[in-house]
């Protein structure tokens, strides 16, 4: 499928910031909001154009759990004092994403819903090997690490979940 490669591209820029030079707080804090805005962003879509309950359910999901992983991030990084910031991994994701967003609003009714499942599936495994590799182990802060440690754990159950609803989708 197109997100998987698509979300593939992306993952050279991550690589590249962790042989370079480790990535420092407030640059793992804005690769880390940054991927969950992007899939906020796609569960609005997918909102927004599917009537499948199911789907819907999950995008609400997506909505929710990214939100309150970003809404500690972001409390988190203001206890730090630390600004997110801006960096090729962060702009990579964004611009990738904005490619695959582009294609999904294109599509509707049941491609729609099996595209977004499908696109959930790939996203959340590049995040979650992300988080696994290159964002928990680099986290200098303690507290960052920790919040990065539980919201891999949920985004690997959501992984499960997107996989399980490609799977039922037609």
């Amino acid at each position: 499928m197109v997100a998987a490669m698509s979300l593939a591209l992306a993952l050279p820029p991550a690589a590249a910031l962790a042989e370079d030079a480790k990535p420092n707080d407030a640059q793992i804090a804005h690769v880390a909001y940054t991927a969950g805005e992007i899939d906020i962003r796609a569960a609005r879509l997918a909102l927004q154009n599917s009537t499948n309950q199911e789907v819907r359910a999950f995008a609400d999901d997506m909505i929710r759990d990214h939100g309150a992983v970003d809404d500690q991030a972001l409390a988190l990084v203001k206890k730090l004092h630390v600004t997110p910031e801006d960096n090729d991994t962060s702009r990579a994701l964004a611009k990738q994403a904005e490619g695959e967003r582009a294609e999904l609003a294109r599509l509707d009714g049941a491609a729609s819903d099996k595209a977004y499942a499908e696109n959930e599936v790939a996203y959340h495994k590049i995040v979650n090997a992300a988080l696994q590799t290159v964002l928990i182990p680099d986290a200098p802060n303690p507290e960052l690490k920790d919040l990065l440690a539980t919201g891999h754990q949920i985004f690997l159950g959501r992984q499960r979940h997107a996989e399980r609803l490609a799977q039922s989708l037609p």
